[in-house]
């Protein structure tokens, strides 16, 4: 087995996880993102994109060969 973290990998896959995690975050936490961002007067798609990021960190890339 292999284990690799995000920055292991391929622009186009590492593009790929970051738009499948952006819908994640925002699946799971949109209403609370879109809250905080008019609270603190800050982009919603920043916010997104920054949480989908660190969202990524938290997996595990396994692949067996």
């Amino acid at each position: 087995m292999i284990y690799l973290d995000y920055c292991n990998l391929d622009a186009e896959t590492q593009q790929r996880l970051l738009h499948n995690s952006g819908k994640e975050v925002e699946r799971k936490f949109g209403e609370d993102l879109k809250t905080y961002s008019k609270i603190h007067q800050l982009d919603y798609n920043t916010i997104l994109e920054e949480e989908a990021t660190r969202n990524l960190y938290n997996y595990k890339y396994v692949f067996n060969i």
